[in-house]
This record gives structure tokens, C-alpha cells and sequence, in this order.
């Protein structure tokens, strides 16, 4: 056995939460390990992104410019063929003014392209990244996680210790349970999905060729990502009462849901499914939804999938996964950087990842609650719409509640943010743009105030990216509370000034 490796830091799993927690640890100094089971590229779901991630972590780790220039299909928003509304209706980011502009859209990511970016930007960084390591054991001193045991690629046995472990290893983690946590799993989204990849499926129509199109059918509803030009992910949700289709012939199954749903039907009649290479198969994942039931004990902390995940019908997986890791990396630089247990700066290790949890619960909670309500099928768009305001306590309009929730913006994390805005807008054609095609939508772009004094403030990055710290990004939830230091990367003290009153 080698053991004797010395970190700051030891991340298990590289997908986006673990590059991103990695990526900001190491941007602030500190030594960073990160060990990967497999080698990257490799296939991953989850294609659809959220503006906030595209806008604002992307912005954060410094990985903005590859991905707009890796050529994945951009989406403005999303079309749903869902509820009363025997019509398809569609939803654009541009209709809130915090999506506006130049941030109002995201992209359909050909997962094993991005989740590689993000990965080798880890690396760039200055992150020691391991793939082909299987992470066997977490070490733990007096209760306190201080390292793992973990096999390379050779078969050959390391300890490495750290003064943190992060489990981002996803929905199949093997450790989380050394956080003396548990999984609980949601008694509402008991689904399963059947999801593959078809050639020459049909487009909808300009400007929005690229949105992710969602059906719902009788055994539960459809995603239809244009992931390139040529290849279109497909994807069925089906309820407990649906799974016992999907036994014995995937590849029948799909045929079955397919033909029981005109508008996928109609979309694929010219397609065939991919039979070669990662695309080449029909795959099946359960349990959509679950949440542990802590997401930290002294030394560890879990991010992403590995924490908690929710149905993914608005595409919240990566946005949750890479909003994690920034929350962590935030709790783990302020220990860090204040001395043995986060003593320093008034800043304690309970305090620093309590701050964590409560807002990455906060946001899950958000999609968890108003999902719920989106699954009442009967019900058309506009009740959609006004729960996402009830939720919210949104002052601007329902349209506008309901994209901002759906693009991951609702946490309303700074006061003033449509007047930030608008003094960019002054002096640059996109957001002259954006102040016109607000005026298109009189009735869903209004201003209103910060969305959310119940929701998390944490994904409100992309105003950072527009005009930095001066957003009030990621300002204390609570008087006297943390805060983001002006960098993005750390909690501080707040002096009172940035706490929202709402």
C-alpha cells in the first residue's frame, strides 16, 4: 500500500460538480486531488443546461469562451407540450430581464465534450487529477473524515489525506454514507427513464430549433434534446405503474412509447436510432429523485448527484451539480484560509458549511416543490406559472416567476439587478436588443423585485459575470450572516449592508 500523500483538499469524482469544487479550491492556492473511476471522455445524461451555469460558473472557473466556442446548439428556452393546453407553448429566456441580452440562452452539451472541458480545466488550474481510480474507503480520525483509500488503474492500493473529502461521485456514490448520511427517496417521483439517440429527427421551427421539447403522454412524458444537428437525445419518464414495459426489450419499450405519443412520433418519423459507438444503446436509470439527509459531517461534504437530484423535466441536474460545488469550494477556501477549524475571520467550520447547506437545500427545495405541481398534467401553463410566482414570491409577472425558476435565476440573489442591467444595456447593442424585445413582451418582462426572500441566492451568477461583485452576488441570507467574498470563491462576515430585508 503507498499512503503518505498530503492535500487540502481530496475530491472524488470529476464530473461538474467535482471540476468546479476542485477548480475554485485550487484558484484560491490550495492543494487539490481529484480521483476519477473512468477515463474521460466518457458518456454521460444530462445534455440540456441552465443560463446560470452557462453565465455564471462557467464565468468563475474561466471556461466561458471554450464552451461558446465548442459549437454545442444553443437553446433559448424550452417548449412543452403539457396540460390543459392541447397546443404546444414555449417559454424563452429573454422574457426576464435577468436572462436579457447577452445571457439569455443556454446550451444542449454533448455531455462527454463538456464534462471533459471542465475537467482538463481543472487540470490547466493546477488540480492533480487521477482517472482510472476507484475510491474504496473515506479515512476517518475521531469521527473526522481525513482521507481516502482508493485503487489505480495498475490495481495498486493508495491512502491519500486531506483536511477535506468531497463525494461528488454522483447518484452512484459508495461513500456517501461516511457523512453518516442517508438516502431518502422521493415518495412523488418514483419514475424511471428509458433514454436513447436517434439520427435525422426533425427540428422545431427557428428561433427555436434548439429548446429541449418536453411531451407529456399517458405513461408520463418525453424529453427531445437537438443535441447536434444530427443526433437528437431521446428520452421517456414513465411512472412505477409504466416500468414493467421497459423489462425484457429496451429497444421495443421505446418503439411502444413512441407510437403512444403523436408529437415525438410525428418528430421522429424520418429518424432511426444510433446502434454505434457511446450513442449506440438504449439505457434505463431509476429513481430520478432523492435527497440525503445531511450534505456535510466534520471533513466531508457531498456535492451534485451524489447529495441529492430531482426529476429532471427543467434540466436542473447540471445547474444543481455545478451550484454545489461552488457553494462547498466557498465553505472550504473560508476554512482554509482562517486557520485549524475555520477559527479565523469569525468564521467557524459549523457555520461555513451550515451556510452551504442551506442553500444548496433551498434551491433543491424550489425545484422539488414547484415540480410537484407541474406534475399535475390537468392543469394548463398559466397555473404553472403562478405557482412558480407563489413560490418565489415574485413581485414581477407569472411569465416571468416561471422562466426565471425554469432558467435557475429565481434566487433573486441581488436587489437592483434590472438596473445593473440596463446601465450595460446603455453602451452595447445585445442589451439595446433586450430593452426592445422587452417592450414585445409588456406583459412578461416587467421589472419586479428580487425574486425569492424563500429562495436560495445562489444562482443569480450571471450578473457577476455581467458587472463582477458589484451585483451583490451571493449576498447573507440571513442578518448577520455569510456572504461571497467580492472574488466568488470564499464566504465572509456580512457588515449588515448586503442583507436582503425582503
Amino acid at each position: 500500500m503507498n499512503s503518505g500523500q498530503e492535500y487540502d483538499v481530496i475530491v472524488v469524482g470529476g464530473g461538474p460538480a467535482g471540476s468546479t469544487v476542485s477548480t475554485l479550491v485550487r484558484k484560491r492556492g490550495h492543494r487539490v486531488l481529484l480521483l476519477e473511476k473512468e477515463s474521460f471522455p466518457r458518456y454521460q445524461i444530462g445534455e440540456s443546461l441552465l443560463p446560470a451555469t452557462v453565465h455564471g460558473i462557467a464565468h468563475l472557473l474561466g471556461v466561458h469562451e471554450e464552451l461558446r466556442d465548442a459549437g454545442f446548439t444553443v437553446k433559448h428556452g424550452g417548449t412543452f407540450k403539457w396540460g390543459a393546453n392541447p397546443e404546444p407553448w414555449t417559454f424563452d429566456f429573454a422574457v426576464s430581464r435577468r436572462m436579457a441580452g447577452p445571457t439569455s440562452f443556454a446550451y444542449q452539451v454533448e455531455r462527454m465534450k463538456f464534462d471533459h472541458i471542465l475537467l482538463e480545466n481543472a487540470r490547466k488550474h493546477g488540480v492533480e487529477v487521477s482517472e482510472q481510480c476507484t475510491v474504496t474507503d473515506v479515512l476517518k480520525s475521531a469521527d473526522r473524515a481525513e482521507g481516502v483509500r482508493y485503487t489505480d488503474a495498475e490495481g495498486a492500493v493508495h491512502e491519500a489525506r486531506a483536511r477535506y473529502v468531497v463525494d461528488a461521485s454522483g447518484n452512484s456514490s459508495r461513500i456517501y454514507a461516511a457523512a453518516d448520511s442517508r438516502r431518502e427517496y422521493s415518495t412523488f417521483f418514483r419514475n424511471l427513464a428509458l433514454f436513447g439517440y436517434f439520427e435525422g429527427g426533425k427540428r422545431l421551427s427557428a428561433p427555436s430549433s434548439g429548446n429541449i421539447l418536453s411531451v407529456a403522454f399517458d405513461n408520463g412524458w418525453f424529453w427531445y434534446i437537438p443535441l447536434t444537428p444530427e443526433i437528437t437525445s431521446v428520452g421517456a419518464v414513465v411512472n412505477q405503474e409504466s416500468a414493467s414495459l421497459v423489462q425484457g426489450d429496451p429497444a421495443k419499450a421505446m418503439r411502444g412509447f413512441v407510437q403512444s405519443c403523436p408529437l415525438i412520433a410525428d418528430m421522429l418519423a424520418e429518424a432511426t436510432p444510433v446502434t454505434e459507438g457511446p450513442y449506440g444503446q438504449f439505457r434505463v436509470r431509476k429513481d430520478w429523485s432523492y435527497c440525503n439527509t445531511r450534505f456535510f459531517a466534520p471533513g466531508m461534504v457531498l456535492v451534485g448527484d451524489a447529495a441529492c437530484f430531482v426529476d429532471p423535466v427543467f434540466s436542473s441536474g447540471v445547474h444543481l451539480a455545478t451550484y454545489s460545488g461552488l457553494l462547498a469550494a466557498r465553505s472550504i477556501n473560508a476554512c482554509l484560509e482562517a486557520g485549524d477549524e475555520g477559527a479565523g475571520e469569525g468564521i467557524g467550520e459549523q457555520a461555513a458549511f451550515e451556510e452551504f447547506e442551506q442553500r444548496y437545500r433551498r434551491e433543491y427545495g424550489l425545484f422539488y416543490e414547484f415540480l410537484v405541481g407541474f406534475y399535475e398534467m390537468h392543469e394548463s401553463e398559466d397555473s404553472y406559472f403562478w405557482r412558480a410566482r407563489k413560490l418565489s414570491d415574485s413581485a414581477g409577472s407569472d411569465i416571468e416567476a416561471f422562466v426565471e425558476l425554469v432558467g435557475g435565476v429565481s434566487s433573486g440573489e441581488f436587489d437592483g439587478g434590472g438596473t445593473a442591467t440596463e446601465r450595460i444595456a446603455a453602451g452595447t447593442r445585445d442589451m439595446t436588443r433586450m430593452v426592445a424585445g422587452a417592450e414585445e413582451h409588456a406583459d412578461g418582462a416587467v421589472i419586479g423585485a428580487a425574486a425569492g426572500k424563500l429562495l436560495e441566492q445562489g444562482t443569480a451568477l450571471q450578473a457577476r459575470a455581467l458587472v463582477g461583485s458589484q451585483a451583490g452576488e451571493g449576498r447573507s441570507i440571513t442578518p448577520g450572516g455569510l456572504s461571497a467574498s467580492a472574488d466568488g470563491l470564499s464566504w465572509v462576515r456580512d457588515d449588515g449592508a448586503g442583507v436582503d430585508a425582503r
